[in-house]
């Protein structure tokens, strides 16, 4: 049995991973899936003071409490930059983090800078517009999720606060990262920001490299094939 631990995307939440639970649960291991502060069912704890080490701190909590090790760290999206905090700050904890077309940022890097100042200005534009300047509105999901999964999840998905994209990560830990895995999703189209994770994982020592035949939230809209890669990655085959 493996112990699992989710670092999720922005204006997401655990409850995206519903159809995830049983599939690990049924593979024997045990997962826990924390929701960040301010999102999901504790978006009544939205504030404007809410930043990536919240997020951090949120997932390294729950690592303590639970006193959790040799963990498989899954990181979606912008939970690529909380899964990095996370194994900087309790990396004693970690066996392996896995990048589910995710977000892999360097020592003092934000998101925004990740993303490019187009994207950033579209975002920052839209929370002035709609989010009283520090609430990112919701993005919108691929274009390939089934009219049933968008009726499911859209009404759970819940402004992110800004100062999460805005934050540089700070990695102040000596030793070496876990080993890293990464899996791209080929599926994104135009204005694909993970391209450049997935180019650095194929030529950096240290991580491993997957794609998967999907758009960006695998775990919606095909939860097996993302079990049958996660299977492959935690037998280390």
């Amino acid at each position: 049995m493996t112990s699992v631990v989710l670092a999720h995307g922005a204006w997401s939440a655990a409850w995206a991973w519903k159809k995830m639970r049983p599939l690990l649960q049924a593979a024997g291991h045990e997962f826990f899936s924390p929701t960040y502060t301010g999102l999901g069912h504790r978006a009544h704890l939205l504030a404007p003071t809410i930043d990536l080490s919240t997020h951090v701190q949120d997932v390294v909590s729950l690592l303590e409490f639970e006193d959790l090790t040799d963990v498989t760290l899954l990181g979606h999206s912008y939970g690529g930059m909380v899964a990095t905090g996370v194994a900087d700050r309790a990396r004693s904890r970690i066996g392996r983090i896995v990048y589910i077309d995710a977000f892999a940022p360097r020592d003092g890097q934000s998101l925004f800078d990740l993303v490019g100042p187009k994207a950033e200005g579209n975002m920052r534009a839209g929370a002035a517009k709609d989010g009283e300047g520090w609430k990112l509105p919701v993005n919108p999901m691929p274009p390939d999720t089934s009219p049933e999964d968008k009726a499911w999840a859209s009404p759970r998905r819940r402004p992110q606060p800004i100062r999460t994209f805005e934050e540089r990560i700070r990695l102040e830990s000596k030793e070496s990262p876990p080993p890293r895995h990464y899996i791209y999703a080929r599926k994104n189209g135009p204005g694909d920001v993970f391209r450049q994770f997935a180019e650095r994982a194929k030529t950096e020592p240290g991580w491993s490299y997957y794609e998967i035949d999907a758009s960006h939230n695998p775990h919606i809209t095909c939860p097996n094939v993302l079990m049958d890669l996660l299977t492959q990655i935690m037998a280390g085959k």
